[in-house]
Formats: C-alpha cells, structure tokens, sequence
C-alpha cells in the first residue's frame, strides 16, 4: 500500500481546473469577446454576400449568357458582351504587367544588390500598391485616351487594358520577388558551379522552382483587376453591341453593374444584380485557386 505525502496531494489539487478561479473566468471573458469581435469582421462580408447571392441567383437565366444589354426601356436584355469585354481586358493587362511585374521581382532578387535603386523601385512599388484605383483610370484618361495617341483611337478595351495593368504591376513584383527569395541559394551555387550563367540560372533553375508562388501573385493580381469599375470608367467606356476590337469601346461586367444599377428601370437593376452575383463568382474562383497554389507551393 503506497502513502501519498501531503506536498504531492496540494500539487495535485493545483492541477485541477477551478471554473470559479479569477483567470479561467477572465480568460472565457477574453474568448468571448474575441470571438464577437471576430463575428463583427466577417458579418459584413457574409450579409453582402448572401445578399448578392440570393438577389442575383434569382435572376439567372439562360438568356443572361446569351443576349446583349439594351438600352431602356427594354428588358435589359444579358450580359454577353460584357463577360467577354471582362475577360478581354483583363488579359490585356495580364500581357502587360506579368511581363513586366515578372521582370522587376527577378531583377530585384536575383540582379539588385540592394542599392539606392532597388529600394527606390521596392518603395514605389509599396505606393503604387496603395494607390486608389481612379488615379490609374484617370493616369490612363489623360495620356493615352484624351490624346489619342493609340492610333487616333480614344475610349478602348487597350486603354483598360493599361489602366488594370498598372494595379496588377505591384502585386505582381512583390509575389516574384518574394517566391524567388524562397529559392534555396544551394540551386544557385550548384547551377553557377557547373558553368551556368546567371541568365541561364535564372531562366532554368530559380524560376522554374519559384513557379507556384509566381502564378499565386498573378492570380491575386486578376482577381483584383478583374472586379475594378473605376479605371475602366475613364478607359474601356462601355457599349451595348458586340467587340468591335482592341482599340474601339467595350463593356464589362463591373462597369455594366454600375450604369445598370442606376437606371430607374426595374430589369436593369435585375440584370445589374445578376452581374454582380457572375462576377463574385469568377473573383471567389479566382481566389480559391490562389490559395490551392499557395498550398501547392508550401509543399
């Protein structure tokens, strides 16, 4: 028969959990009111998603994909064209900025010594990124649009194009940057070691195995550009007939959205409503599929 010293029996009691003790009622206290402050960040998003989802599924239709907008007093006609103007514009922009995002964030991690220069271009970077969306449409508006100067061309779906470019731009350099930092320095020295040049180690080597993450941060960039309305307000302009090419106007789902939304017709507002339900899908599509290469590359 074993004793139990008294020492042992109050180290015992200490262990065990007390619901009336000072910290375990300040700690539940603490876990609620985390909690609420949690529900209160998200509840916005889940009422404006559900109000979109149970507004615009009601209105979906098979004519939605195949007919044209038109103008009032009409029904309001489908969104056809401005699906295809989305898609259209944004991958002017991806030719654009991945390019030229790519380009940076390779020049930053593999080429830069941090210098004067590549914090200059990191902290503009930083800005741009921070920039409102309007200024790019009303950058582009005043450069390219208001002086013509794409083949006498003024409002277009190349001038939208630009405008979405320059915020994907930002987004872009920093996931390449930070995916090709992610690159052991061993594959670099292996690649060099063997009689590699930087060029040819960076195009067959950190590249390739800074891959995912790179297509992660292109991915974020169109989700983003995707869903803007204000730069292609100043830039795409919209139309209710079909693509008439690259440097002519073109609808969009977010800018037909807008105008819809403020007409005094009923099936305008419907069809705007419907618009909106279509495009949070493709952004949630988008960045569900960031995240599946994100998880991807952390493996």
């Amino acid at each position: 028969m074993t004793t139990t010293t008294p020492k042992l029996i109050t180290a015992r009691r200490g262990l065990n959990y007390r619901p009336q003790s000072p910290r375990n009622i300040a700690n539940r206290m603490l876990t609620i009111l985390a909690s609420l402050f949690a529900l209160i960040c998200v509840a916005p998003l889940l009422l404006v998603l559900g109000y979109v989802v149970i507004k615009g599924f009601e209105n979906l239709s098979v004519t939605l994909f195949s007919l044209l907008p038109e103008p009032p007093p009409s029904d309001g006609g489908g969104i056809r064209n401005a699906i295809f103007g989305t898609f259209v514009v944004t991958l002017i922009a991806m030719g654009i900025a991945v390019p030229v995002g790519v380009g940076g964030g390779i020049y930053l991690a593999e080429y830069s010594r941090s210098g004067a220069f590549s914090k200059f271009i990191r902290f503009g970077t930083n800005v741009l990124s921070g920039v409102p969306s309007i200024i790019a449409g009303v950058f582009i508006y005043s450069t390219v649009v208001y002086t013509k100067v794409l083949f006498g061309s003024n409002f277009s779906a190349m001038a939208g194009g630009m405008a979405l470019s320059i915020l994907m731009v930002p987004t872009v350099i920093k996931t390449t940057d930070e995916g090709l930092k992610l690159v052991p320095d061993d594959l670099r020295r292996a690649s060099m070691g063997v009689g590699a040049s930087r060029f040819v180690t960076v195009t067959r080597v950190t590249l390739p195995a800074a891959l995912t993450p790179i297509a992660t941060g292109i991915v974020l960039a169109v989700a983003r550009a995707a869903g803007e309305t204000a730069p292609l307000l100043f830039t795409a302009l919209f139309t209710y007939f079909e693509w008439d090419g690259i440097f002519s106007p073109i609808a969009s789902m977010s800018v037909l959205i807008y105008n819809f939304s403020l007409m005094p017709s009923n099936p305008h507002n419907e069809l705007a409503w419907a618009a909106s339900f279509v495009l949070v899908v493709l952004i949630l599509g988008l960045n569900l599929l960031s995240r599946w290469l994100a998880r991807l590359a952390a493996r």
